[in-house]
C-alpha cells in the first residue's frame, strides 16, 4: 500500500482511535435522555474538524437503513455512508473518513464509482468498510433475499474483485461469476494516485474473519473476553501473514469519561439504565440474541446487557476517570488491538474532554505520539 494513501491510518500512531457511528440519530447509545446525538450534518462536520485537528485517525459510519423503533426510533435518521464521507472529506485535511457499504444493495461498478468520486475529493483519504449483510429486515426494504451465510462472503469476494480488476486493468474485461455476470466492464478515473482505498471489514463469524484477513487491511474483532480476543487476533494475523500481507485489528466500543469516577458511574446509570430505549433494545436482542439463549440468562445477566446496549450496543465500556478510561484502552492495546472505534452520547461535548484529558495518557503510555 503506497504511504501516500491514508498516512495516518498506516505509519504514525502505535494505537489508533476512530470516532465510530456519528452518521446516525443517537449514534449508539439508545437512550432517551435529551443530549442524545441528533445527527445533523452542521453537527457531523464540526465533529470531524475536531477530531481532525486532534490527530484522531478516522470516522466510521454505521450502514444502517432502518431504525429499532422504541421511544427515539434508534438510529432511525441516518446519513447514506459514502455521500456523507464526501462531505466531511472536503471539509477536513487529514483524517480518513470510511463509507460503510452493503455489497449485496450496491452494484460494483456503481460502489466504485461512488467510491472514486468520494476519495478524489479527500486525496486518498478514504476508506471502505465492506458489509456482507446480516438484517433481512432492511433488505426487505429493497425487495432482496440474503444469501445463506457463508455465501454472503462468496458473494463480497466477488464484488471486491469485480473493483479491483475495474481499478487495475487498462482494457475493458467480462465477468463471468456465480453472483455477478458482466459484459464490458470499464471506468475511469482510477482512485486518487491510481491506489485503491484501504479496506475495512466486521465479520465476526468464522467466515468473516477469513474474508477480512484475506481481502482487507483492517478486520474487527469483539473485546468481551480480551484473553480471547488475543487467540482470534492471532488467528487473523496468521491467515494474512500467509498470503503476505498483514493487517491491523481494531475493535469498538462507548466512553463515558468525566472527573471523577463517581460522576462516570452517575452518569452511565443515568442514560444507560434510567433512560435507556428498552422498546429498541428489544428489536435488537430479538435480532442479535435467540429466544433460548435470552431465556438462558440471568435476571443480572440480562440487566447487564440491556445496559450494555444502552450504551453502546457491545463492545468495551469503558466508563470512569481519565486514567480509568485511558487504562482501559491500554488494555485493548495489550490484547494485541491496533484500533478502537468508539462513541459517546455527545459526541461534541464529550470529545474536547477526551482529546484533553485522555489522549495525552495515551501519549505518556507510549500508545500514541504527540502531535506536531
Amino acid at each position: 500500500m503506497d504511504v501516500e494513501r491514508n498516512p495516518t491510518m498506516f505509519g504514525g500512531n502505535r494505537f489508533k482511535l476512530a470516532v465510530f457511528g456519528s452518521n446516525c440519530s443517537s449514534g449508539r447509545a439508545a437512550t432517551t435522555v435529551p443530549e442524545r446525538w441528533q445527527n445533523t450534518f452542521e453537527e457531523n462536520i464540526r465533529l470531524a474538524q475536531m477530531a481532525d485537528a486532534a490527530g484522531l485517525e478516522c470516522l466510521v459510519p454505521i450502514g444502517r437503513w432502518k431504525g429499532y423503533g422504541g421511544a427515539t426510533n434508534f438510529e432511525g435518521s441516518t446519513f447514506e455512508t459514502i455521500t456523507w464521507a464526501c462531505g466531511l472529506l472536503a471539509a477536513t485535511q487529514r483524517l480518513t473518513v470510511f463509507g460503510t457499504v452493503h455489497v449485496p444493495l450496491f452494484p460494483p461498478l456503481l460502489a466504485a464509482k461512488q467510491i472514486v468520486t468520494a476519495d478524489h475529493i479527500g486525496r486518498g483519504r478514504f476508506g471502505l468498510n465492506i458489509v456482507c449483510g446480516w438484517n433481512q429486515e432492511e433488505f426487505d426494504m429493497f425487495g432482496l433475499e440474503q444469501d445463506v451465510h457463508d455465501d454472503r462472503y462468496a458473494r463480497g469476494k466477488e464484488w471486491l474483485e469485480v473493483i479491483l480488476r475495474l481499478w487495475s486493468e487498462d482494457a475493458p474485461f467480462d465477468y463471468d461469476g456465480r453472483y455477478y455476470r458482466l459484459k464490458g466492464v470499464a471506468g475511469r478515473p482510477l482512485p486518487w494516485g491510481g491506489r485503491r482505498p484501504i479496506l475495512m471489514n466486521a465479520g465476526n463469524s468464522v467466515a468473516g474473519r477469513e474474508f477480512g484477513a484475506r481481502h482487507c487491511d483492517l478486520v474487527f474483532d469483539q473485546p468481551h473476553y480480551l484473553d480471547q480476543a488475543r487467540d482470534r487476533i492471532l488467528g487473523v494475523r496468521h491467515i494474512a501473514r500467509e498470503l503476505g500481507k498483514e493487517v491491523q485489528v481494531f475493535t469498538s466500543g462507548a466512553v463515558v469519561c468525566r472527573p471523577t469516577q463517581q460522576e462516570a458511574d452517575e452518569y452511565f446509570r443515568y442514560f444507560a439504565v434510567e433512560r435507556r430505549d428498552d422498546g429498541a433494545i428489544d428489536t435488537m436482542l430479538n435480532l442479535y440474541l435467540s429466544p433460548a439463549n435470552q431465556r438462558a440468562m440471568t435476571r443480572a445477566e440480562a440487566e447487564q446487557l440491556r445496559s450494555r446496549y444502552g450504551a453502546g450496543y457491545g463492545g468495551l465500556l469503558a466508563v470512569g476517570d481519565p486514567d480509568t478510561v485511558a487504562g482501559e484502552i491500554k488494555k485493548l492495546a495489550d490484547a494485541g488491538f491496533d484500533g478502537f472505534c468508539f462513541s459517546f452520547v455527545a459526541y461534541i461535548d464529550e470529545l474536547p474532554y477526551f482529546i484533553q484529558e485522555v489522549v495525552p495518557r495515551l501519549e505518556r503510555m507510549g500508545l500514541r505520539q504527540k502531535q506536531r
